[in-house]
């Protein structure tokens, strides 16, 4: 959310970092580029639930470089969000930042070597820092400040200066928001302040940014959680956060799957895979408008339609059951537009 946005922050002010060619006493340009150093690096974000709590978490899988043309990018995996609570961070992924859909929060700018001109003799400069940065299919130029400290010829230091506030708002997230309150049973303050320390180091060829390419692609589709199978309770979880993400879509009236429901529900099948001794039913629900029989008959199909897309993509033996509740179990009111769209859900449990 707001963490994402400041992430994408941080990832500018790497960028600026990076057009330190001046950095160097010796360099006139950006010579080779600049390599951002995840494992010397931190990027994290503060949230406030309930007025009072603050929590803090980060990111741990990001990349980032300068061209020697001066364009500077950074990548944020939000696969890779940690809270250190296991179920925190599939909420984050699933409710909050869309991972299936949005993998990734990207940081762009053109760096003016000249504002740094002055580096090998000032050491440190603190310096304003225009970037633009993409986040939940948004994008939007930003402005902050941050400190440039040049630690040797070969490696700049570049960090926050003050917290950055981010609003879930400017990217479309309040949604997200929602969720994680409704999910969490918390109030949520709906932005965030994030701070960062990044190293980064001079290449010594262009080679080098670019055997960080595969790595970096493998890093966007890792979720840090458990390897392997996963235990009843985290399978348990998970069904029931995946049932709260309303990015299952149907045409009105219809069972036909929206291709736009594929990202989620191949999603969803790796942790099927993941979960090999249960069994999960796929419940179907609609609205109260229509006829309750009308209603009964469409929530099968549309649970029917979900568990053939399942066995579909490997899941195999019968693993999988799906029910159809029609308007009978509504979790809002049907008296308005959103809770209509609320209670048109399909939910995932495990079964004895």
């Amino acid at each position: 959310m707001t963490v994402s946005r400041v992430v994408f922050s941080f990832l500018w002010f790497a960028c600026l970092v990076f057009s330190p060619q001046v950095v160097s006493a010796q360099s006139s340009g950006l010579g080779p580029g600049w390599t951002l150093q995840p494992e010397a690096s931190t990027i994290r974000f503060q949230s406030v639930k309930n007025l009072t709590k603050v929590e803090s978490s980060g990111f741990v899988q990001f990349d980032g470089q300068i061209d020697p043309d001066g364009k500077a990018q950074i990548r944020i995996f939000l696969d890779s969000v940690d809270t250190k609570i296991d179920l925190r961070n599939v909420r984050m992924r699933f409710l909050f930042f869309e991972t299936f859909e949005f993998p990734e929060a990207v940081i762009t700018a053109q760096i003016d070597p000249s504002v740094l001109a002055d580096l090998p003799t000032q050491r440190r400069k603190v310096i304003p820092l225009a970037f633009e940065l993409k986040l939940h299919g948004v994008t939007k130029t930003l402005e902050t400040e941050v400190a440039v400290t040049l630690v040797g010829d070969e490696i700049v230091a570049v960090s926050s200066t003050a917290p950055v506030s981010v609003a879930a708002a400017d990217f479309n997230l309040e949604g997200g928001i929602k969720k994680l309150e409704e999910a969490a049973n918390v109030a949520i303050v709906p932005s965030a302040t994030v701070t960062f320390d990044f190293m980064f180091s001079r290449n010594s060829g262009q080679q080098v940014a670019q055997e960080t390419a595969p790595e970096a692609q493998q890093a966007a589709a890792t979720a840090i959680e458990p390897e392997g199978n996963l235990d009843e309770e985290a399978c348990k979880g998970r069904f029931e956060i995946l049932s709260r993400t309303d990015n299952i879509y149907f045409a009105s009236g219809s069972a036909s799957l929206d291709k736009r429901s594929e990202p989620l529900l191949d999603s969803l099948v790796d942790i099927i895979l993941r979960c090999p001794d249960l069994k999960i039913e796929v419940g179907g629900h609609t609205d109260s408008d229509g006829s309750a029989a009308a209603n009964k008959r469409l929530s099968e199909r549309r649970a029917a339609s979900v568990e053939n897309y399942l066995y579909g993509k490997k899941v195999s033996g019968n693993r999988i059951t799906s029910v159809g509740y029609g308007e009978a179990s509504p979790i809002a009111s049907n008296d308005t537009p959103d809770g209509k769209r609320r209670n048109r859900r399909i939910e995932f449990i495990v079964v004895d």
